[in-house]
């Protein structure tokens, strides 16, 4: 049974930007992340075992959103390679990271990036 396990709207205050007032005073960040995963076994035992540990799945994201980087594209390559490396369970992610009111000059309320990566 191939489902996903899915986190939405996980909010953080972090440092990415390409900007130096960016990445000193930080900007407000919305992530969805959505992973792939054969949870035929957890479903069947009604175990944790087998599946996707959601807790888990905010910590690698969580981690990756500490860390400051230029481009929202590092931080979500980041963040789908450690998750395909760190989950044995994981098939693939999906994942998408909005700046929201991104200093662009004008009224925007988010903009995004998104990716899905396979596991090879």
């Amino acid at each position: 049974m191939i489902g996903k396990v899915a986190l939405e709207g996980l909010e953080f205050h972090s440092f990415h930007g390409l900007y130096p007032h960016e990445r000193e005073s930080g900007n407000w960040f919305e992530v969805d992340i959505a992973v792939e995963t054969d949870f035929s076994m957890a479903a069947s035992n009604d175990e944790l075992q087998g599946t996707v540990n959601y807790e888990t799945l905010f910590k690698i994201v969580k981690e990756e959103m500490n860390q400051p980087s230029k481009l929202l594209e590092t931080v979500a390559e980041k963040i789908a390679r450690d998750v395909l490396q760190k989950l044995p369970e994981a098939l693939s992610v999906e994942l998408k990271i909005s700046k929201l009111n991104p200093p662009i000059g004008g009224k925007c309320r988010k903009a995004s990036i998104s990716l899905i990566r396979k596991k090879q």
